[in-house]
């Protein structure tokens, strides 16, 4: 009996750690990766922020003189910080906010529909993620820098 010689395997793809004063700089992450970072990020920043949305919010609804004292503050500013400033914090929270929410959605769909999920459909939702996340953020951001 002869035996059928079966085709060379081709080398297997090797798995390691990376080093990360080597190889960290050289790392393509993939986009559900970054998203996934900029998901606990996102969740970090508003954590911290906490405080400046329960003065936003406290402050915004107390009465009219202090509605006006909020108001004054995004457009003046407040002791040594300008308007601007704080409004740089604001749209970081409202990039946050987004981000979190929208890439929340991503995980809760893929939750739902695992069988369906592929490296594909992991790719092109984190894509959306980012653009629909950065987009919301720019329109949001240009009404509150008064561009519109």
């Amino acid at each position: 009996m002869t035996e059928l010689a079966t085709p060379p395997r081709p080398p297997r793809r090797e798995f390691r750690n990376i080093n990360a004063f080597t190889d960290l700089t050289t790392y393509r992450l993939p986009p559900a990766g970054i998203v996934s970072i900029l998901h606990r990020v996102s969740g970090v920043i508003m954590f911290l922020l906490m405080p400046f949305i329960i003065w936003m919010f406290d402050t915004s609804l107390s009465s009219d003189y202090s509605f006006a004292k909020f108001k004054s503050v995004f457009n003046i500013g407040v002791g040594f910080a300008p308007g601007w400033f704080f409004k740089l914090i604001a749209l970081a929270l409202i990039w946050a906010y987004l981000h979190h929410f929208i890439a929340g959605l991503r995980h809760l769909w893929m939750d739902v529909s695992h069988a369906a999920v592929t490296k594909e459909f992991g790719h092109t939702s984190a894509l959306f993620t980012l653009g629909a996340s950065i987009i919301l953020t720019l329109a949001l951001g240009a009404k509150l820098f008064g561009l519109y």
